[in-house]
């Protein structure tokens, strides 16, 4: 059985994403997690959607020229025919990744559903967990709907993963919700060819999306968990930073929103079998990376479901006393 606190599955962080698959951000980690799901995107199992799972989308790094495997320096004149409102002086470095890929994220969360209904699992939605607790060798949820008893739980509630927890008596792992900001603005024409363009130091991006652009100050603001709201601030911010490396004259924005990107304290994901409870499977501090590694992570929470290994670097071990 799924529980789904919300009325609809993907309210919070899923659906919120800017759902591009790249390769060079994020910790080693989350690049091996992403690298090992890429091959879902591209070639997703017989049966899982119609729509096609991702489209190319390059992404292009400014103002840097680090390199990572499968990217390549461009000069300036290449990165501004690629993007022509770059700025001259934004334009000197810079590292194109040609293979990164544009993610359905409604798609993906759709066919997982699907998946998951197929297996004879139930999806409930609009239903809280109250509280749980072990009984007899199982455990008990007291939710809105009622009780529900179940072998083993998996607690993948994102910003509200350590609360889960804490309900259940185990010791949360120190997860950190962090708000972050995107909006959409009117582009020039042709941009809805450009790649995602990201600052080399992560502090904005833009790629074209729906035919507006989508920018963000790529902001992380402590938060506790909640369904965030976009500050007016942050918004300026992102604008400000956009428009220095930009010209683009952005005058107002289409529509704003923001989600939260929940990190464990060393900025990896964490997936496997509690310590003091092996019934008790966490999925979470994905930051915000859990789209691009859905599948990769999605197998190992299964696999610790099941009671099979898990990587230890990615298990909750790792972290059992990094937080009470």
């Amino acid at each position: 059985m799924v529980l789904e606190g919300e009325p609809h599955a993907g309210t919070h962080a899923t659906g919120r994403s800017a759902a591009v698959l790249t390769t060079t951000t994020g910790s080693a980690q989350v690049r091996r997690l992403t690298a090992d799901s890429r091959p879902f995107f591209v070639d997703p199992p017989d049966g899982f959607g119609e729509a096609p799972l991702a489209r190319p989308r390059a992404v292009l790094r400014v103002g840097t020229d680090e390199r990572w495997p499968g990217t390549e320096r461009l000069t300036a004149s290449e990165a501004r025919r690629l993007v022509p409102a770059l700025r001259p002086e934004a334009a000197e470095r810079a590292v194109l990744e040609p293979d990164g890929l544009d993610i359905d994220v409604d798609a993906l969360l759709q066919g997982f559903l699907r998946g998951a209904r197929r297996g004879g699992a139930a999806v409930v939605t609009g239903i809280r967990v109250e509280a749980l607790g072990r009984r007899d060798g199982r455990w008990r949820l007291t939710t809105t709907a009622g009780d529900v008893e179940a072998a083993v739980v998996v607690d993948a509630a994102g910003a509200w993963a350590d609360d889960v927890a804490r309900a259940a008596g185990l010791r949360p792992l120190g997860l950190r919700p962090m708000r972050r900001t995107a909006f959409l603005f009117r582009g020039p024409d042709g941009c809805a060819s450009w790649p995602l363009v990201m600052d080399g130091a992560e502090r904005w991006y833009v790629k074209p999306d729906a035919g507006l652009l989508l920018g963000s100050p790529a902001d992380e603001t402590p938060s506790g968990p909640c369904d965030a709201r976009p500050e007016e601030i942050d918004v300026a911010l992102g604008i400000e930073r956009i428009c220095g490396a930009l010209d683009l004259g952005i005058r107002s924005v289409h529509r704003a929103w923001a989600g939260l990107r929940t990190f464990a304290p060393d900025r990896d994901p964490v997936v496997g079998r509690d310590p003091v409870e092996q019934t008790f499977v966490w999925l979470a501090g994905q930051g915000g990376y859990g789209i691009k590694t859905a599948p990769a992570l999605g197998r190992l929470a299964a696999d610790a479901a099941l009671g099979r290994a898990t990587p230890p670097e990615l298990s909750p071990a790792r972290l059992a006393t990094a937080a009470r």
